[in-house]
């Protein structure tokens, strides 16, 4: 079995096992609806940021269903749980202009033998709001992605796990190439200078992610030193045809 697709298998187990404790267990997380000021997150977890402040547009646009009230900290908590957090989503509260839509359910970029559900769903969003933005973060299987969709294009689009780069689309952007990334795959090589200058940088790190994204929008791990009005959002039920899927071989 191919590297990338044990790769995308582990992450899908990880998330899916959950699905097993059943729904009538939501109880447990405690949501709250009081409002409060936003919750740093983003390790070990996918997320859209949409520049928009109607978060139920956001919500209806994804074709969420479930919707319940939820302030940041419960939020946060509830897709951190690791008894209840598969299928769930938190939509945030707008915040400096801002939807954050977080969960680990959200699509992640696989390559073949996977259908590609994050790039639709992009696409989707792009034709509703100016920027969308998508960001993941899995350090247990080296799974790391950024995209951006602006005025409806997609910009760039970026993920890379252990077996190598799976999503590599448009141009690196600035705030990429000012951490240094240098996209080459080089197999069976330690310690080694490259033409490029430097030690060649084979694979990205968490950081990274944070960093491309506090270039673009902001980094959700400072989330908690932002002065900004209390305010409640939502968790909702992902919907069932975001799971990973296999494309069906032509013959």
């Amino acid at each position: 079995m191919p590297i990338s697709v044990i790769a995308l298998v582990i992450l899908t187990t990880l998330i899916a096992g959950k699905v097993l404790v059943p729904r009538f267990m939501m109880h447990h997380v405690r949501l709250a609806n009081a409002p409060d000021r936003p919750r740093a997150f983003g390790r070990d977890m996918a997320w859209l940021a949409i520049r928009t402040e109607d978060s139920e547009a956001v919500a209806d646009a994804l074709g969420l269903t479930g919707l319940r009230p939820a302030n940041w900290s419960s939020g946060i908590g509830a897709i951190y749980d690791p008894e209840i957090s598969a299928g769930l989503l938190f939509i945030s509260p707008p915040v400096r202009g801002w939807t954050i839509v977080a969960g680990e359910s959200l699509p992640v970029p696989a390559g073949a033998p996977f259908l590609d559900k994050a790039a639709p769903l992009l696409k989707h969003l792009g034709r509703r709001f100016q920027s969308v933005q998508y960001f993941a973060s899995f350090p247990i299987i080296d799974f790391f992605a950024w995209a951006r969709m602006d005025e409806g294009l997609l910009k760039r689009a970026f993920a890379i796990g252990e077996p190598g780069i799976v999503w590599q689309l448009g141009k690196i952007t600035p705030e990429e190439r000012r951490l240094g990334l240098v996209y080459v795959e080089v197999r069976g090589i330690a310690d080694r200078h490259g033409d490029l200058g430097g030690q060649l940088l084979l694979h990205p790190t968490e950081e990274n992610v944070f960093a491309v994204a506090s270039g673009w929008s902001f980094d959700p791990l400072g989330l908690e030193n932002f002065a900004h009005d209390p305010g409640v959002g939502w968790i909702a039920d992902a919907p069932r045809s975001w799971r990973p899927e296999r494309a069906r071989k032509v013959a």
